[in-house]
């Protein structure tokens, strides 16, 4: 092939990825943005209405009712959107419907999970059945996928350049894919902007200071890297026990769900406080300001592994950004590295380690807290990552080169 006919067809192929893009991020924007208004507007309710989280059981009904209703798709997941990447599994349309309702149910009455987790479905389900009606097959739907994911989560976290690497990376750990980046980065910014143009507001926190670039600040920095990597393995196999224990008990899905929404119930009315449900972005900013309780990650621990067992829906990744940035503030107030610094760098440990994507956690500090503090979240990064092994929030990742030492 001569040199003309190879950059007229590089030409096209670049002109057509950039449309597909396009279209990809103007759809992951607009269901980002209605997904993510339509939580608001369920936590508000339930913030309007506290006696709301009494109805957490029968929410949990109506979640598992449409699940089963639509069993014969087989697991409709996370885990099935990662599968549809590496073993070409279909990802069914009606994951979208699924998820956006079972999430906002889960918010509006107080269960504790995410939304990020919720939009690797939403947009990984868009994605896929966008690519099936433009007939697109393997590789190139696989892209697809990626690029879908991209902008869902770009559009609710307004990270286009996080959720760019971590769509790549989160599915084949140690291997990437750079031909994704460009229909991510494209479609991811597209959804950053659809979503900015609708007053969908990006997470945005002020770094704390750092007294500066001593040893010995290093070496503690270090440690809270390897404590969270312990928190790592704590949160992961409380998730994966509660499920498997609950599933063993009880495994009639309408009584798991019954039982599961009572606990949270009774776990929040013995506390006094709705800190621990939905989000608690309201306590994550506590944190990086420099306040939290002692408890606090602990007890999001438990009613996050509670509400993910019991069947209602989110997601775990923002639960994770909790339980870092709460324990990181107490520690880091420990440590005498600042409480507010602290939580920043647990924010991000706990991030990489439980996804198992440092890089994506590494980006993510970036354009959440800035470049000022760069270097220590790269080594916090970096250190959970490998020091929490292959304890992780998905069972169906792909570790194409192993994050262990032998």
């Amino acid at each position: 092939m001569s040199f003309w006919k190879k950059f007229l067809k590089g030409t096209l192929d670049t002109i057509k990825w950039l449309l597909i893009s396009l279209l990809i991020g103007i759809g992951g924007g607009l269901l980002g943005t209605v997904f993510h208004i339509c939580v608001e507007h369920a936590i508000g309710l339930r913030e309007e209405n506290p006696f709301i989280i009494f109805f957490l059981p029968l929410g949990g009904l109506v979640i598992a009712f449409l699940y089963k209703l639509f069993r014969s798709k087989g697991n409709i997941d996370t885990k099935r959107v990662f599968q549809s990447i590496k073993e070409d599994k279909d990802v069914p349309v009606i994951m979208i419907p699924l998820i956006f309702v079972g999430t906002v149910i889960t918010h509006m009455l107080g269960g504790s999970a995410g939304r990020e987790g919720a939009a690797l479905q939403l947009g990984g389900s868009m994605g896929y059945n966008m690519g099936k009606v433009m007939k697109q097959k393997n590789e190139n739907l696989k892209l697809f996928v990626s690029a879908g994911m991209s902008s869902v989560f770009s559009a609710l976290f307004g990270t286009p350049f996080t959720a760019t690497v971590f769509s790549l990376e989160v599915t084949r750990v140690g291997m990437f894919n750079f031909c994704g980046l460009f229909p991510g980065v494209i479609s991811s910014l597209t959804a950053y902007f659809v979503a900015l143009f609708f007053k969908v507001s990006p997470v945005r926190f002020t770094m704390a200071s750092f007294s500066g670039y001593e040893i010995s600040l290093f070496l503690k920095v270090a440690i809270l890297a390897l404590l969270c990597a312990g928190v790592c393995i704590v949160f992961a196999t409380a998730l994966h026990k509660t499920e498997h224990i609950m599933e063993k008990c009880i495994s009639n899905s309408y009584i798991r769900a019954i039982v599961g929404g009572l606990l949270i119930v009774l776990l929040t009315v013995l506390l006094g406080t709705t800190d621990y449900n939905s989000v608690g972005m309201h306590v994550i900013e506590r944190a990086v300001s420099g306040s939290a309780k002692y408890e606090a990650f602990l007890l999001k621990i438990i009613f996050t592994a509670i509400t993910v067992a019991a069947g209602f829906k989110g997601g775990e990744i923002v639960p994770t950004f909790f339980i870092g940035a709460t324990f990181g503030c107490v520690v880091g107030s420990l440590l005498g590295i600042g409480a507010g610094f602290g939580a920043s760098l647990g924010f991000v440990a706990l991030f990489s380690g439980m996804t198992k994507c440092p890089v994506a956690a590494f980006i993510l500090a970036l354009e959440v807290f800035g470049i000022k503090s760069a270097l220590f979240f790269a080594i916090v990064a970096t250190v959970t990552f490998f020091c929490s092994g292959n304890f992780g929030l998905y069972g169906k990742q792909k570790i194409k080169i192993s994050n262990t030492f032998k």
